[in-house]
């Protein structure tokens, strides 16, 4: 981006200080985008938002959201329209929709309630997000929209999610895949990225067992830092990547080669 504010970013999921959400608010910051913060904590959204706003100089605001429901995905845009329409923001030109949960229980053990759960928040959420987002991109002629899968879609879990995160991941590529086909003429572009093992506060509850076992399995011995996650993710949402659309950007420092 230059240095003349043009666009803005939305973010779902960047509250959290270690995240890879965050992570990428503050990037987008960096580089001149106007930036929404949308999560669950509608108090804590508008204080991350306004903190980066006022480091790096840049219009923020942040809102509440519910990823999993309509109606609170509804508000929130229009609650982001509103401050576009009153010339506090520049338009929507990228959406990241980082928001997720994930869950290390086995199989057997998974009942139907977290099964709902954990897709609601991935697949439901990046569906439901996109579909509010989308159409005043397509009506401005550009857009990029990024989409949070992970390797475990591609392995089959294995790292740290077991059956329900890894089929709500891989139903994200294939919302990716099917939506940058349908728009492909409009000037929105849909990729996504699929993290392999990242240094965040996604796994509590890990044992060090656990995480010993994730990192012997990645070629170069140690997670993703959430800053290389985000430096995909505004290459993604950037000029330079116009030419993708429907990709999936690995990054899992080899543990997952195709």
């Amino acid at each position: 981006m230059s240095s003349t504010i043009q666009r803005t970013a939305v973010l779902t999921g960047a509250t959290s200080e270690r995240g890879i959400g965050i992570t990428t608010a503050r990037r987008y910051a960096r580089q001149g985008w106007g930036v929404v913060i949308l999560d669950l904590d509608g108090e804590k959204s508008a204080k991350v938002a306004a903190e980066i706003g006022n480091e790096f100089n840049v219009p923020a605001f942040g809102y509440e959201i519910d990823v999993a429901n309509e109606q609170s995905v509804q508000a929130a845009q229009a609650a982001v329209a509103a401050e576009v329409a009153a010339g506090n923001l520049p338009p929507v030109g990228a959406l990241a929709n980082i928001a997720g949960i994930t869950s290390p229980i086995p199989f057997l053990e998974t009942t139907v309630e977290l099964w709902h759960k954990v897709m609601d928040v991935n697949a439901t959420g990046t569906y439901l997000v996109t579909k509010a987002f989308l159409p005043d991109m397509i009506a401005n002629g550009w857009g990029r929209i990024v989409n949070m899968s992970s390797v475990s879609a591609q392995r089959g879990g294995g790292v740290f999610g077991k059956v329900p995160y890894s089929a709500a991941k891989a139903a994200i590529l294939g919302l990716t895949k099917a939506l940058a086909r349908e728009i492909a003429t409009t000037g929105v572009t849909v990729n996504a990225i699929t993290p392999g093992a990242v240094d965040t506060n996604i796994r509590v509850g890990s044992t060090e067992e656990q995480e010993a076992a994730i990192n012997a399995g990645i070629p170069m011995g140690r997670n993703a830092t959430a800053e290389e996650v985000a430096a995909a993710i505004t290459f993604l949402s950037s000029e330079d990547s116009a030419y993708l659309t429907g990709t999936t950007l690995d990054i899992n420092g080899g543990s997952h080669m195709h």
